[in-house]
């Protein structure tokens, strides 16, 4: 017998529900024996599965928070002025949005609302620079970090 997806490979497998003949390159173990990919039926995680109307929420949420967050970012480092203050302010920021735009999609995940989360920090650093014109070595390390903790918190 030869696979069906792979010719060239010689093979005494057959898949449990349809009997197809498979390789073990092809083959998938289930909790009821080896299956083709078409009877495995391989999908992503529902974790991973977001809509489009998923994606809407996601980017409202994420800069529902980045545009005061980018205001409180501002008005805090202008009553307080302490170096590594920014860093701070920073991750929180990333957590708080990657936290919120996770509880706003059902805790789903995926590349797509990484990307909203590092967009939206990164929206909350343009909206702090609009109020506070000022460019240094810690607040761009805080907002690296602010935006690997979003996109952490979305992974």
């Amino acid at each position: 017998m030869r696979c069906e997806a792979h010719p060239d490979v010689e093979t005494n497998l057959r898949c449990g529900k349809c009997g197809r003949p498979i390789c073990p390159k092809c083959m998938v173990q289930t909790p009821v024996g080896a299956r083709c990919p078409d009877c495995a039926k391989v999908r992503r995680l529902p974790t991973y599965q977001v809509s489009v109307r998923g994606y809407m929420i996601a980017t409202g949420v994420g800069l529902g928070i980045a545009i005061p967050g980018g205001i409180a970012w501002a008005f805090i480092w202008s009553h307080i002025h302490f170096l590594m203050l920014s860093l701070l302010i920073a991750a929180g920021i990333g957590y708080a949005i990657g936290e919120l735009i996770s509880l706003s999609v059902n805790r789903k995940r995926g590349p797509g609302l990484q990307a909203i989360g590092g967009i939206s920090v990164v929206a909350s650093y343009a909206v702090y620079y609009l109020f506070v014109p000022r460019l240094d070595f810690y607040t761009l390390i805080g907002v690296v970090i602010g935006i690997l903790i979003a996109v952490a918190r979305l992974r």
